[in-house]
């Protein structure tokens, strides 16, 4: 059995198509990562699989279960974390926990366990209100509250966006433990690097999946020649490679620009194109292609 399928997925909003026949499985146990953009579809195909909306196409299942017949019974076996601190700002540490153990019946207790790792870092604030927390510890909260109950399957939509870059770290490390249990893992993002933590990846733009695959596959997949170009000017250098017939893509990434060329053209004639555009200094290397790469080929950026 997986632990989530979906079939074709769509949804709109008025003229605007959210998810345009998205369709995918998940394992038991496993890390899958939905990685796109802000607007891309990632919230809309969190909130049907938490059956907290409904599809207008198409057809998805969690744990076996149907999420339109058999809502009630999903919302006891999932955990869902939205993008947005959702948790009562002026109850404690310790009462917003109490307080969600409740609503499924069981007791901090019963299933400490499960958040031990990640609430040992909040015990000491358990008395501070949950609003007067930072962003980090906030999420660790919000992630002990989505696991209180034992869920089989954990939804976290974008849990690092605002997390400073310690607490991203942090965060990630806990998932990976937590998957150890067995408890299949969805989580949004928008960074890119936060793909390779992933077991699986979809990388999704405008309401579609452009590709299914493991971070390393989808990397691999790659197959354009790309190189780092480098000199003094990097926006009026980006604006004259985007000018030269054998460059096919040309992207900032940084302090370089990532650029994809035709086959045959080298990097001398790249070098002599720029040198009669005014430009200096300048320096070109072959890369490895990363994750961004691809999504932005895939994406047709």
């Amino acid at each position: 059995m997986t632990a989530v399928s979906a079939i074709d997925l769509e949804k709109s909003y008025g003229k605007v198509a959210a998810l345009k026949g998205v369709g995918f499985d998940v394992a038991p146990g496993e890390l899958f990562g939905i990685i796109g953009p802000d607007g891309a579809g990632k919230t809309t195909l969190f909130r049907i699989l938490t059956t907290l909306i409904l599809a207008d196409k198409g057809s998805a299942s969690v744990v076996g279960l149907d999420v339109v017949n058999d809502y009630k019974e999903i919302r006891k076996k999932v955990g869902y974390m939205p993008g947005r601190f959702s948790l009562y700002q002026d109850l404690t540490v310790e009462e917003n926990l109490k307080f969600f153990a409740t609503l499924f019946n069981t007791t901090i207790e019963q299933n400490y366990y499960l958040i031990k790792d990640i609430y040992v870092q909040i015990e000491p604030f358990k008395k501070r209100r949950a609003g007067a927390l930072s962003g980090g510890m906030k999420q660790k909260l919000a992630l002990c509250c989505a696991l209180i109950h034992k869920p089989e399957v954990l939804f976290l939509d974008e849990p690092t966006t605002g997390v400073d870059p310690v607490s991203r770290k942090e965060f990630w490390e806990m998932l990976r433990r937590l998957k150890e249990q067995g408890i299949a893992i969805l989580v949004s993002t928008p960074y890119m690097d936060e793909a390779s933590l992933c077991d699986r990846i979809a990388l999704v733009d405008d309401g579609t999946f452009l590709g299914i695959d493991t971070p390393r596959g989808i990397v691999d997949s790659y197959k354009e020649i790309i190189w780092s170009v480098k000199a003094p000017g990097m926006p009026k250098l980006l604006k004259a490679l985007r000018t030269i017939p054998e460059v096919k893509t040309a992207f900032a990434f940084g302090d370089v620009h990532h650029v994809t060329v035709k086959s045959g053209y080298t990097m001398d004639m790249l070098k002599s194109d720029l040198g009669q555009k005014g430009f200096r200094d300048v320096e070109v290397e072959k890369i490895t292609p990363n994750i961004e790469d691809a999504y932005m080929l895939l994406a047709g950026k």
